[in-house]
């Protein structure tokens, strides 16, 4: 919803009325999973969801919220200095909210082989054939450094596929560029519980769950 401060007056007045905005902006929400926290076993364990979701993506809604009350509080007050401190925690905790928006929706209970249609065709044209890409793929996320993603994304000026690595919660499309279409979560706490360090054998069980169905949901999407 768009505010206007219509009355002048002293700043304090101003303030006022700008924080009476803020106070009706709409809050981030949490979304539910479209399926229960033990469907995707046994490939992910139903206590490596439940955390996943309702504690750490919890946290990240949660921190966002907080975070962008404080910069609209500072951008009515002009205090830039806050505004810019508060720079990381938006783009960490709205970057986690993003990308495990998008995760949970990417997995499904019934998941698994191989895209159908205008995806798999746009697979086979930009990496050779789908066990290139999903080849490529895993390579490029199981070696990210630390915490991070890896992404299947869209370069809507080159009409091309693409993947990516982002670090820690960094969003694909605000830090590349390209529309993100499939993301693999490779925080430890995505997996640690049932794979504990062997990143490569979190990955192979993934590929079972992949709802392809949504990512070429996506690429439709994208393309229009």
């Amino acid at each position: 919803m768009l505010c206007r401060l219509r009355t002048p007056g002293r700043n304090g007045a101003k303030l006022a009325a700008a924080l009476g905005c803020l106070s009706s902006r709409h809050k981030h929400t949490l979304p539910d999973l479209p399926y229960d926290y033990g469907a995707l076993q046994p490939h992910i364990s139903a206590e490596i969801m439940q955390l996943h979701h309702s504690k750490h993506h919890a946290a990240y809604v949660n921190n966002l919220n907080v975070a962008q009350d404080k910069y609209a509080e500072a951008l009515a007050k002009g205090d830039v200095t806050v505004q810019v401190a508060l720079q990381p925690s938006l783009r960490f905790n709205g970057g986690g909210h993003i990308n495990h928006s998008i995760f949970w929706t990417n997995l499904s209970p019934t998941g698994g082989g191989e895209p159908k249609g205008a995806l798999l065709e746009a697979i086979k044209r930009d990496f050779g054939s789908f066990e290139k890409f999903k080849e490529k793929m895993t390579a490029i996320t199981v070696g990210v450094q630390g915490s991070g993603w890896g992404w299947l994304g869209y370069n809507k000026d080159a009409d091309h596929l693409q993947l990516a690595a982002c670090s820690n919660q960094d969003p694909l499309q605000g830090s590349t560029g390209l529309i993100p279409l499939l993301g693999i979560d490779v925080w430890e706490h995505a997996y640690y519980l049932q794979y504990k360090n062997v990143r490569p054998d979190y990955l192979k069980a993934v590929w079972n769950v992949i709802n392809w169905e949504n990512v070429a949901e996506r690429f439709k999407a994208c393309k229009k």
